[in-house]
């Protein structure tokens, strides 16, 4: 089995975290490939909008398989990776909402907080996330697909 490929990414304010979340995914036995989007030190100041579009486009585009992305809180990331058609991106600071992002939203974008959530927690939810997968089976895959279909609606959504 090849191991998933993970893009990261952050902005100043989440730097820090990321740089952590990025040694330890390349640890990983389930990892196969770590993508940087940046940025690399807290001196770099482009805007999170600019780096989490980039790296959720990547999971969209089949480049990555999933992603983490760190900003202060992780908000602005999630709703950043939202604009991305077939991203479900999501803020967790806890290990159940990142458990059923994934097992009952079919999250591929974690989002996380470098000014709200310590390093080890974050690593403890970061290892968890990667294990967890989503069941197209489970009662949660209709309501997936309605958010798809909406998706890719024309314009004004599904009616």
């Amino acid at each position: 089995m090849t191991g998933m490929r993970i893009a990261v990414a952050a902005d100043n304010a989440g730097v820090a975290l990321k740089n952590t979340l990025a040694d330890q995914l390349r640890a990983d036995e389930r990892v196969s490939d770590v993508t940087d989007f940046g940025v690399p030190d807290e001196s770099d100041d482009r805007a999170y909008p600019l780096l989490g579009l980039a790296a959720a486009q990547a999971v969209a585009d089949g480049e990555a398989d999933r992603a983490v992305l760190v900003c202060g809180t992780g908000i602005g990331m999630a709703i950043s990776a939202n604009k991305v058609e077939g991203i479900r991106a999501t803020v967790a600071h806890d290990s159940y909402s990142a458990e059923r992002s994934v097992r009952s939203n079919d999250c591929q974008v974690l989002c996380l907080g470098g000014r709200v959530i310590g390093p080890e927690l974050a690593k403890k939810i970061v290892g968890e996330w990667l294990g967890y997968s989503f069941d197209p089976s489970s009662a949660s895959a209709e309501k997936v697909a309605h958010i798809t279909e909406f998706e890719q609606a024309a314009p004004g959504g599904v009616g």
